[in-house]
C-alpha cells in the first residue's frame, strides 16, 4: 500500500472519530436539554403558601379581646387552587368565594383559652403543602382556689393555688403578709397549672392567712387562703356501737316473736269452750 493510501485511510478514520464524538456530544446535550425542559415547569409552577405575607410557620403575638385576620394565598400556581383551613385538627367552614387561590379566616373575641391554638392553611390538591400560625396570647395571672379550709390538729393540709398566665409568672407564698418561713413540715410543688403548699401534721401555729403571689411581667396578682386549725377531737369507736345496736335490735325482734306465740296460745284456750257450746 502506498503512502498516499495510508494517509487517506488515516484521514478518513480521524473524520469518522470526529463525527462520532460530535454525535455523542449532541446526544448528551439533547438529553440535558430534555431534562431541563421536563424539570423547569415543575420548578416554575411548584405552589407555595403564605399567610399574611410570610411563607414559613410563625407565631402570632396577640392579646385577649383582640381580633386577628389570617390571609392564606397561593404563589407560583399555574391553575386555580382550592385552599383548606384547620383550627387544630378541626376543619374550618369556608364560604364558596373564600377558597380559591386566596382564603381568609377571622379570629374574633380572642381569650386566654386561645393561647397555643394552631391555625393551618393547606392545599386541597396536596395537603402536604401547608403553613401554620400559632397564637401567642399574653395575659396577666389568673388565680383561683379554695378560700377557706378547716383542719384538725395533726392532719395534713394542701393549699392549691391554680395559676393561668402567659408568660409564666414567678410564684411565692406569704403568711400573714410576710414571707413564709418554710419549716420541715412545709413542702412546695409547682407546675405550669398550679402552685401548691403542703403542710403535714398541722399545728395551732399554722393558723393564719396564706397568700399566693404571682409576679408577672404584665401584672402582679394575689390570692388569699384562710387556714383554721381546730383542736383534735376524741375519736369514738364506731364498730362496737354498730355491733351493740345490732344485738339490741335482734333481741327486740326475738322478744316480739316469742310474745306473739304466747298470745296466740292464750287466744286458742279462750275460744275453745265457746266453740263447744256453739256445737
Amino acid at each position: 500500500m502506498t503512502l498516499c493510501s495510508r494517509a487517506y485511510l488515516r484521514r478518513k478514520s480521524d473524520e469518522n472519530s470526529l463525527k462520532m464524538a460530535q454525535t455523542s456530544g449532541l446526544i448528551q446535550r439533547s438529553r440535558f436539554l430534555l431534562l431541563m425542559i421536563l424539570f423547569l415547569p415543575h420548578v416554575m409552577t411548584s405552589s407555595v403558601l403564605s399567610v399574611n405575607g410570610k411563607t414559613e410557620n410563625y407565631i402570632l403575638d396577640t392579646e385577649p379581646g383582640l381580633q386577628e385576620s389570617l390571609k392564606c394565598a397561593v404563589q407560583n400556581h399555574i391553575r386555580d387552587e382550592e385552599l383548606l383551613w384547620y383550627r387544630e385538627d378541626g376543619r374550618v367552614d369556608l364560604k364558596s368565594g373564600n377558597k380559591i387561590n386566596s382564603s381568609s379566616v377571622c379570629v374574633s373575641g380572642i381569650s386566654e383559652d386561645d393561647h397555643g391554638i394552631t391555625f393551618t392553611c393547606k392545599l386541597q390538591r396536596n395537603q402536604s403543602v401547608s403553613i401554620s400560625v400559632v397564637l401567642n396570647v399574653t395575659f396577666p395571672p389568673l388565680l383561683s382556689g379554695n378560700d377557706f379550709q378547716t383542719a384538725e390538729e395533726g392532719s395534713d393540709v394542701k393549699l392549691v393555688c391554680n395559676v393561668k398566665s402567659n408568660p409564666q409568672p414567678q410564684m411565692m407564698w406569704y403568711k400573714n403578709n410576710g414571707i413564709l418561713n418554710l419549716e420541715n413540715h412545709h413542702r412546695i410543688q409547682q407546675t405550669s397549672e398550679y402552685f401548691q403548699l403542703s403542710i403535714t401534721k398541722v399545728k395551732k401555729s399554722d393558723n393564719g392567712t396564706y397568700s399566693c403571689i404571682a409576679n408577672s411581667l404584665i401584672e402582679t396578682k394575689t390570692k388569699d387562703f384562710h387556714l383554721i386549725v381546730k383542736d383534735k377531737g376524741s375519736t369514738v369507736p364506731i364498730e362496737p356501737i354498730i355491733a351493740a345496736c345490732v344485738v339490741v335490735f335482734l333481741t327486740l325482734v326475738f322478744g316480739v316473736i316469742a310474745r306473739r306465740k304466747r298470745i296466740m296460745k292464750l287466744c286458742r284456750k279462750d275460744q275453745g269452750p265457746q266453740c263447744r257450746t256453739a256445737l
